[in-house]
């Protein structure tokens, strides 16, 4: 494994970081207990990932306290999260403080290294800013947690309009989680300077989603995209519009995972899974070196411009 710091966090993370949303939410979403996502953490941990995010919203807190058991608790960087809003509302300051309180339960620790504001809308920004954020802050005084940061709703923000206007309060944020890969690059000019410039440790997500994982996904989204207007088809397959990674790259997903983890500004890239055998081949992914500069070359010439392509929700969250 490689290690590397969360901005000016000073927190040492693993490059690889274990997500426990997403699809997969390390099992849970295909049907596995509890138990059995904590066996997937732990399996994790064991080949070297040291950061592991999760939320109230993905229900794998409690997995994820369960693998901590016995291990010493600084050895491992935990991040959760808590949603803003609750049934179209927005919650009060005692909410969110209420919301820290039972995640630390269900993690079964005193603290978490990294509490975010998870996927503020870009309206309700000024209020997570100037309303949550100092309120909140208190409860880090009390030390139940260490850093304080923001993810985006990046399903409904194709634009990334939440972050980019984010990392113009660099002092508020300490980490910013976000989404970022191949044909989603918005970051790379509007986002990666900015964190950099302030120190504000980031955490990439939608590395892979359905777009690389799922056959016949990539194609059929490129084809709309050319049919749309948003995508020059000179020097694109349509039938295979990633072809030309087949040579530096095992698989597509391997090459989503290396564009990923070496692009300048980017920390931890997270991964999710509740296959173990998958758990190994998404950190060798991370771990391989960059993509050759050819490719990359291409990948931004091609794709650099699209804002929003293969954002999908989690399939709980659509229900």
């Amino acid at each position: 494994m490689e290690y590397t710091t969360l901005g000016r966090t000073g927190l040492k993370v693993s490059v690889a970081g274990l997500g426990c949303g997403g699809n997969s939410r390390v099992g849970i979403g295909a049907g596995k207990s509890m138990a059995e996502a904590a066996d997937i953490i732990r399996a994790a941990f064991d080949l070297g990932v040291t950061y592991v995010d999760t939320a109230r919203l993905y229900g794998t807190e409690p997995a994820v306290g369960l693998a901590l058991r016995g291990r010493p608790r600084e050895e491992i960087v935990i991040s959760t999260k808590s949603t803003i809003r609750v049934e179209g509302e927005r919650i009060a300051p005692t909410q969110l403080a209420a919301h820290l309180d039972e995640s630390l339960s269900q993690l079964g620790t005193d603290y978490v290294d990294v509490f975010f504001l998870h996927g503020v809308a870009l309206p309700d920004y000024e209020y997570a800013r100037d309303v949550l954020a100092p309120a909140i802050l208190k409860e880090r005084d009390k030390g139940k947690f260490r850093h304080l940061g923001i993810t985006e709703p990046a399903a409904n923000d194709p634009e990334q309009s939440t972050i980019r206007r984010a990392v113009d309060d660099p002092k508020c944020w300490d980490a910013m989680m976000l989404a970022f890969h191949m044909l989603h690059q918005t970051a790379r000019e509007h986002v990666f300077p900015k964190t950099r410039a302030g120190g504000v440790g980031t955490a990439m997500m939608y590395v892979v989603r359905n777009i690389f994982s799922q056959p016949g996904v990539l194609v059929r989204m490129v084809q709309n995209l050319i049919s749309e207007g948003r995508l020059d088809p000179d020097g694109i397959d349509p039938g295979d519009p990633l072809g030309f990674l087949a040579g530096s790259s095992e698989s597509l997903m391997d090459a989503a995972y290396r564009f990923a983890r070496h692009q300048r500004g980017a920390d931890t890239v997270l991964f999710g899974t509740g296959n173990p055998d998958h758990l190994k081949a998404n950190i060798e992914s991370i771990l391989r070196p960059p993509l050759p500069d050819a490719d990359l070359t291409r990948l931004h010439a091609l794709f650099g411009h699209l804002t929003g392509v293969g954002l999908d929700s989690p399939e709980h969250l659509r229900r």
